[in-house]
């Protein structure tokens, strides 16, 4: 996990409007990266800011978004978004971290897991029981981050998807 430098080198919190010129450039390169990876196609630019601005009106209920800044100069260098739902098996409350990325320049320094750490104690405090998240079978990097958070791995689980 992240030292105590790290930390005083970066700080991370709600998004709020304010954030989100600051938000979508990383927004956009979280999607090319997928997009690249796993030819997921590009969202625009007012599909992504949809998706935020839905979160800041309702982040009980929706979800929310934390942002990432360098401490030195406030540069945007990291997001996650977790979304809130229910599980049946689990009989309660669920975190789903969506979305994790960190600027290029700005990893393996410990922000990734700042910001799980964040995300968990997030979801805590709004009643959930487990923070859930997936990554590309291919993405070793982000699993050797995942892998270091004290998560468990699902291998009895396959993702499926029907396209609408």
């Amino acid at each position: 996990m992240s030292t105590p430098a790290v930390k005083s080198q970066c700080s991370i919190d709600l998004v709020n409007e304010n954030d989100l010129p600051d938000l979508l450039p990383l927004l956009r390169a979280y999607c090319e990266f997928y997009n690249q990876t796993e030819h997921i196609p590009l969202a625009g630019d007012e599909a992504l800011m949809s998706v935020s601005r839905a979160l800041l009106a309702n982040p009980n209920q929706e979800g929310i978004q934390l942002l990432a800044r360098d401490s030195n100069d406030r540069t945007a260098i990291g997001f996650a978004t977790v979304f809130w739902t229910w599980s049946t098996l689990k009989g309660g409350r669920l975190a789903i971290m969506n979305d994790l990325y960190v600027k290029e320049n700005y990893r393996g320094q410990g922000i990734a897991d700042l910001l799980i750490s964040e995300c968990a104690r997030r979801a805590r405090e709004h009643g959930d029981l487990c923070l859930t998240w997936q990554t590309s079978v291919d993405n070793k990097r982000a699993q050797t981050v995942y892998n270091r958070s004290g998560a468990f791995k699902s291998d009895r689980w396959l993702d499926y998807y029907l396209k609408l």
